[in-house]
């Protein structure tokens, strides 16, 4: 495919520039310029709702089903470990370092060329709607949920995130819970039987050793995880709670309402949810477009961290350029390669789909 290489240079430019203009989750604004920019360029009409942009395809046809192509902008804050500077686009040795690089910043431009190259066509079988989201990282109220009421019904979606071009056909869901261990307080000085912060261990050892029923056959286990704990204020004060934050991955055998019964009836302490929003997503293995990637030699796999795939109620898969191992890491960085290879299959896949 020739076009190929000139719908990667221009990809890896806007990525660079993409890297080299902070846009923390709810700071998107100068990233949603560059976006504009772009499809200006490419003279493209295009929309806007907060710090998202979205367009459709020239030809929408409302009798038409639509294929949804979304990635996020926003970026996670750099670590402390970084020896690069996070916003500079560094470009050597086959990668491009930077923050977002990776996470998303490659599967956003690899999309938008994807939607470039069919904007224009009159074959396509069904519509085409790209949407360059703002707050994925943190789950924030004004990024792809927020957009999703404005657009017509969505079909099937694909959501760009890291997958190495694989399909990621499910996903797990997230619900946060905060939890509290109560006690009596006292002076540290006194007997004391009714010690919250004795009571904790027994707690801990309850969470790590429970087990929900329903396995997945993609996503495995529901995996549930204390990722906080707190508790006391001085060294003398025996203090009234202990307080607990867990971290629940989701399966697809489960809803986010159930998980959060079966705990409500069997956890040794109060809990509770602070979201029920975000639940596991997945698409059928026989999808026609799950078909496509697989006849081209994708592989197809569950994936346990969660994206802007918990906003979209419908079917949807995980695909895109770049290794999610990647993700959030210090020097944090794509493989130059990954850029026209994440186009290709993309523009390739949607071929099959779109037209056939």
């Amino acid at each position: 495919m020739e076009y190929i290489d000139t719908y990667e240079k221009e990809a890896i430019q806007l990525l660079k520039s993409l890297i080299e203009t902070p846009s923390f989750s709810s700071e998107e604004a100068h990233t949603a310029k560059l976006i504009e920019a772009w499809f200006e360029q490419k003279g493209i009409s295009y929309q806007q709702s907060g710090h998202n942009r979205y367009a459709f395809n020239k030809h929408f046809d409302p009798k038409k089903p639509s294929l949804l192509l979304n990635s996020h902008h926003d970026t996670v804050k750099p670590n402390s470990a970084y020896t690069l500077d996070p916003f500079k686009s560094i470009e050597k040795d086959g990668k491009i370092y930077g923050l977002g690089s990776n996470d998303a910043g490659g599967c956003l431009v690899c999309l938008l060329s994807t939607f470039a190259h069919f904007y224009e066509r009159k074959d396509l079988k069904h519509n085409l709607i790209i949407v360059a989201s703002a707050e994925e990282e943190s789950s924030g109220a004004n990024g792809l949920n927020s957009v999703l009421p404005l657009l017509p019904e969505i079909d099937m979606a694909i959501v760009g995130e890291p997958t190495q071009m694989h399909l990621a056909i499910a996903e797990k869901g997230l619900v946060v819970f905060d939890g509290v261990i109560k006690g009596t307080p006292s002076h540290a000085a006194h007997p004391n039987s009714d010690q919250a912060i004795y009571k904790t261990a027994g707690v801990l050892n309850w969470f790590e050793t429970y087990a929900f029923e329903k396995v997945s056959d993609f996503l495995g286990p529901v995996k549930m995880t204390v990722t906080q704990i707190q508790g006391g204020s001085q060294h003398n004060v025996i203090p009234a709670e202990v307080k607990l934050v867990v971290d629940v991955r989701v399966n697809d055998c489960y809803s986010n309402a159930e998980i959060n019964e079966l705990l409500q009836r069997d956890a040794p302490l109060e809990l509770k949810a602070r979201s029920l929003r975000l639940g596991s997503s997945s698409v059928r293995p026989d999808h026609p477009l799950v078909i496509a990637g697989k006849s081209m030699g994708r592989e197809t796999y569950g994936s346990p961290t969660l994206s802007d795939q918990a906003a979209i109620s419908g079917p949807s898969l995980k695909l895109g350029p770049g290794d999610s191992s990647r993700s959030h890491t210090a020097d944090e960085f794509i493989y130059s390669a990954e850029i026209g290879q994440g186009i290709e299959i993309y523009c390739s896949l949607l071929e099959t789909y779109l037209t056939q």
